[in-house]
């Protein structure tokens, strides 16, 4: 094959550094932009936040490398060779530097109102039955064995593994041997602490251990014992009648027995301890207030750090453009400063960038759902996609996404995730657009004020959304159920 030359043009599109670090940086949600600041102050000591002088013992330690005799290295060439490192931008005094987004008061709450949220001191489920193992009169390989039962548990409280897998797990892991019959006995043990329920294999298993801590009770305790495990398949399907008629039970015996099961944890691991802190609480992004019927939009005060240049490394720059000897050592310092100080300017500019991007895809939602936050009323929400929203404010779909997916706004009527603020449209019998979540809210009404004992079946439900206006199939409407967590009409029979 000849060798051959050519001349192609070729246009490419390719993401600088700073827009990687601003898609980045507008994912992270409020709860965890300190955090963010923090590493990049860490990693960068030309960055500072706060008070003055926060990186003296930094910026002392770097200006020994200006007051280095001759004597201490020897020089590779003459002081030309160094004097061309240019400097002239970085000694320029300019209070500008200072974050002047943090100085606007527009969009942003007062600066000194520092609110501190409160964090439970709370221990993990983990912990929580690790103290009750302390209680059991174990040797040091069964308390092991216990550990490695206790650790297998999943977050509902569930033991999900067989016994088979611990045996060998311990066997493996731990080199601690055991066999199935006794792991079977310390499970045993497990399911007798709080809360009831806790080291079950299923439902049924779970259910039955918390009916065995209230036989005392009575004897709708015993008649629900026997449903669960003679007529589970029947319960679960809300067959209530084939119980009844199996049992000999009257209607009320039979409401009083399924009233003590549905009293019932099903997860009972669910609500103990700490699962995750940053599910646990909701930081808001933004706050809209109603202000005598006029809307105000803020942003979260620790949206807005104070960051800013150190003022060691621009006297450091300084020193040296005074300096009438220019030398190796001190070009390679300047050149490290100059490197740290570009990269503090353009983490503050992408801070910068992304509030303003915060505030203006806000703006636009609030704009496009302006009735919703006066009245709080779901019906009155307009359908809303993401190109809506990039077209008001001229940003990129995607860039619109990565705000709506993970940031939070707080309103009189409660906070929300700005993803509720979308829906697809949905047209009416005059040919007006509605808002699926509109349509999702009556359905709800709807099911919400049925008779439980005979609840709207879905095709009840179509026809009386067709009633009312709304161009909807049947199939849509299971659909928007399915949605909204809610069950067939069979399973929200009630006695």
């Amino acid at each position: 094959m000849a060798l051959h030359q050519s001349l192609q043009q070729k246009l490419l599109q390719k993401l600088s550094p700073q827009q990687i670090q601003l898609m980045k940086l507008l994912q992270v949600p409020t709860a965890n932009l300190e955090e963010r600041i923090k590493e990049e102050l860490e990693e960068n000591p030309a960055l500072e936040v706060g008070e003055e002088g926060q990186d003296d013992e930094t910026a002392e330690e770097m200006k020994d490398e200006f007051e280095s005799t001759e004597e201490e290295f020897d020089l590779d060439g003459g002081e030309d060779e160094y004097a061309d490192v240019d400097i002239s931008e970085y000694v320029v005094d300019d209070d500008g530097e200072i974050a002047d987004y943090k100085m606007r008061d527009d969009n942003y709450p007062e600066a000194d109102d520092k609110k501190t949220l409160p964090f439970k001191n709370e221990s993990s489920f983990y912990d929580v039955l690790v103290d009750q193992l302390g209680l059991l009169e174990l040797d040091e390989r069964r308390y092991k064995v216990a550990e490695q039962i206790v650790g297998s548990l999943d977050d509902d409280g569930y033991l999900r593994r067989e016994p088979a897998s611990i045996v060998d797990d311990l066997a493996f892991r731990q080199n601690v041997t055991t066999d199935e019959q006794e792991v079977e006995g310390i499970i045993k043990l497990i399911q007798q602490f709080d809360p009831p329920g806790i080291g079950a294999r299923n439902l049924q298993e779970c259910l039955l251990l918390q009916l065995d801590r209230k036989m005392h009770e009575g004897k709708s305790v015993e008649l629900a014992g026997i449903i669960l495990t003679k007529y589970f398949d029947e319960f679960t399907k809300k067959h209530y009648e084939k119980i009844q008629h199996g049992l000999g039970l009257n209607d009320e015996q039979i409401r009083e027995v399924i009233g003590q099961i549905v009293k019932l944890n099903p997860k009972p691991g669910g609500n103990v301890g700490e699962i995750n802190k940053a599910e646990s609480y909701i930081v808001p992004d933004f706050f809209i207030t109603n202000n005598a019927g006029k809307l105000e939009l803020t942003l979260n005060s620790r949206n807005a750090p104070d960051l800013r240049i150190s003022e060691g490394y621009r006297d450091m720059l300084k020193d040296y453009d005074r300096g009438p000897k220019k030398d190796k050592r001190q070009k390679e310092a300047v050149l490290f400063i100059k490197q740290k100080i570009d990269s503090a300017k353009w983490f503050i500019d992408m801070i910068k960038q992304r509030q303003h991007t915060l505030l203006v895809t806000m703006d636009a939602i609030m704009k496009l759902q302006h009735d919703f936050f006066l009245t709080g009323d779901e019906t009155v929400m307009r359908p809303m996609i993401l190109k809506d929203v990039a077209e008001r404010t001229s940003l990129d779909i995607s860039t619109v996404s990565r705000v709506a997916n993970s940031k939070f706004v707080q309103t009189e009527f409660g906070t929300y995730r700005l993803k509720f603020f979308f829906s697809e449209s949905l047209s009416t019998d005059s040919g007006e657009e509605v808002s699926t979540r509109e349509v999702k809210k009556i359905l709800s009404n709807m099911i919400e004020a049925e008779d439980k004992r005979k609840p709207l079946s879905d095709e009840f439900l179509t026809d009386m959304l067709n009633e009312k206006g709304y161009n909807i199939a049947r199939r849509t409407v299971a659909k928007y159920r399915e949605q909204l967590n809610i069950p067939v009409a069979r399973l929200r029979k009630e006695l």
